[in-house]
């Protein structure tokens, strides 16, 4: 399965994201707006290392002028976290991980703050 250490279905890693969105407190979740969370199986091309990625406008930097745009996209990435992860109980935990990251992406929290939060 393309060189990942962890053997998981498209359909069960679906469901780990699903449970790590269940984790997100309910009143971030109704801030969120305008955005999909969606399974990739592979990053692109370049980034192989790439577990999660963030595409669109933060909700800080939203203007007056923000209307009528396609959603903002968070991207999960299958193969690189099931490469880097040797149990399941790890793979549940960097998927927790990298869809915190990438909604705090869309908070407009940057790398820098999360890494000062403890979220590497």
């Amino acid at each position: 399965m393309d060189g990942v250490a962890v053997e998981m279905s498209r359909e069960r890693f679906e469901d780990l994201v699903g449970d790590a969105l269940d984790e997100v407190p309910p009143q971030l979740l109704k801030l969120m707006s305008n955005v999909v969370i969606l399974v990739e199986d592979d990053p692109p091309p370049g980034e192989t290392e790439l577990l999660g990625l963030y595409e669109g406008h933060a909700l800080t930097e939203r203007g007056w002028d923000y209307a009528g745009v396609l959603p903002d996209r968070i991207l999960i990435f299958r193969k690189p976290i099931l490469r880097i992860c040797d149990t399941e109980d790890d793979v549940i935990d960097e998927v927790a991980i990298t869809v915190v990251h990438e909604i705090a992406h869309h908070f407009g929290i940057d790398d820098e703050r999360l890494h000062e939060l403890g979220w590497d």
